[in-house]
């Protein structure tokens, strides 16, 4: 019995069973999974979805009226590893050992094992054709492979794509280069896939490198985004843009310009890609029952704060071009849609905040598969969210960021917010905390740990608290 046929007498004896247990409707409402993911996209950098007046994204635009907008949805860290060891797994990376980027040095035992749950391994065990396209990151040794921890499919990179044109890509098993243009290419296997699934349901995770920086240079010795295609330069070529704080004091205006025209044009090959990978699910009929989800693994600046790069920024400055750790909006915050005509009300939005701590049991819900006794996660089903319902649970949100000890600033960086406020704390840095009145400031242009209000100074203290208690509630002892 071949794997595709294996799958499918599994799923049919499982639908069967929840079906006959009152847990389901029917066998429909198993939707195929198709969980989409850039690589340092700020929450701002959309079209019409998200109000940039830069951006150029027709399909994301599209996704968006489609389905429901979160409005405040966070990563629990704000660089690649951890950030994707979350999504997969709904702990914080402290808990895995990922507290940065794995770099390629990075030591033997870092990154996920098998024996750690994962929602693409417990939709495998349940039926599901499960298969990672594109970028992993979360560990290079054999018991780290995607296929060890939750897909049947791998073809990507381990590490990273590295590049925009012609890249190396894990094909089978075997690194091969190929040429074209990176998301083309991601695309074209992830439409490979989802034309090969006749009969079990599928769970699709394409994981773009856009609009991730090249890892070379350009003429000038700077970091870039090009190569990139006439189709996706050319709406930036000439373009008037506006740049996010053109005033701040000693901004480098003509190097954040062409970063910012770059990065624009590689988020419009990830715009235009998702609009192929669309018209492919309405074409075979699959989009009333496939459960979309399109995000970024963590968030980006780019003239934001006078930096570019997320939790482990750089200066953009005419006399800077330093280190900036931070903890900011911009560096948490993610962009984040959801589609699934079925259930959810099209052109909605969710304002409660949410994390990427979520999707894994809003997935499985979704699926109608059980969280296994005993299992740890820190997220929860926002499904009802998703569907219009208001639920009690505050907006607080706790995130760290532990820097490898080589980065420039060696940060420890911890953060908690609420509705109201929210405080930084460098627990290993020379850099002085930060606190900021989220209603009043909502950009966190103002430090107010020094304020001398005592509004402020009750509210400095209750947060605190409230970090403390998260730090022990995950086991995370940084002083």
């Amino acid at each position: 019995m071949n794997k595709s046929r294996r799958k499918f007498t599994i799923t049919l004896v499982l639908a069967l069973f929840l079906l006959k247990a009152g847990l389901v409707v029917a066998a429909d409402v198993r939707p195929n999974v198709v969980f989409i993911m850039t690589d340092d996209q700020g929450p701002w950098a959309l079209g019409a979805a998200a109000g940039d007046p830069n951006a150029v994204t027709p399909n994301l635009d599209r996704l968006r009226s489609e389905g429901v907008m979160l409005t405040r949805c966070y990563t629990p860290t704000p660089v690649c590893s951890p950030a994707r060891a979350s999504v997969l797994t709904s702990r914080y990376g402290s808990e895995l050992g990922i507290t940065d980027f794995l770099p390629r040095d990075a030591p033997p035992a870092a990154g996920l094992t098998p024996d750690v749950p994962t929602w693409p391994k417990l939709l495998s065990d349940a039926g599901y054709v499960t298969a990672l396209v594109g970028k992993y990151h979360c560990g290079e040794r054999p018991e780290a492979h995607p296929t060890r921890i939750g897909y049947d499919e791998f073809t990507g990179f381990i590490h990273g794509g590295m590049t925009s044109q012609n890249p190396q890509i894990e094909i089978d098993g075997r690194k091969q280069r190929v040429e074209g243009w990176t998301p083309d290419l991601l695309t074209d296997f992830a439409i490979d896939f989802v034309r090969r699934q006749q009969t079990a349901p599928f769970a699709l995770s394409l994981h773009f490198w856009a609009p991730h920086a090249n890892q070379g240079v350009n003429e000038e010795g700077d970091r870039t985004w090009l190569p990139l295609s006439d189709a996706d330069r050319q709406p930036f070529q000439n373009a008037a843009l506006m740049l996010p704080e053109p005033d701040f004091p000693g901004l480098d205006v003509a190097r954040t310009t062409r970063m910012l025209r770059e990065y624009l044009a590689s988020i419009h090959a990830v715009d235009r890609n998702v609009g192929r990978l669309l018209d492919v699910l309405d074409e075979l009929n699959l989009t009333n029952d496939t459960f979309v989800i399109f995000t970024s693994d963590h968030g980006y600046h780019l003239g934001h704060h006078g930096i570019w790069h997320k939790g482990n920024g750089r200066w953009l400055l005419l006399d800077d071009r330093g280190p900036r750790a931070n903890m900011w909006e911009h560096s948490l915050r993610v962009p984040a849609l959801v589609r699934w005509p079925r259930t959810i009300q099209p052109n909605t939005s969710m304002n409660q905040t949410v994390s990427h701590l979520d999707w894994f049991p809003t997935i499985l819900r979704a699926a109608g598969v059980s969280l296994p006794d005993g299992i740890v996660i820190r997220g929860r089903d926002i499904g009802p969210q998703l569907r219009g319902q208001k639920l009690s649970s505050s907006d607080d949100f706790f995130a760290q960021y532990r820097m490898r000890p080589d980065h420039a600033e060696g940060a420890d960086m911890r953060s908690y917010q609420t509705s109201d406020w929210k405080i930084v704390r460098y627990l290993k840095s020379q850099r002085s905390d930060e606190f900021y009145d989220r209603r009043r400031d909502p950009d966190e242009q103002t430090n107010l740990a020094q304020s001398v209000d005592p509004v402020v100074q009750q509210a400095i203290g209750e947060l605190q608290d409230k970090l403390k208690h998260a730090m022990t509630a995950i086991g995370d002892t940084a002083e």
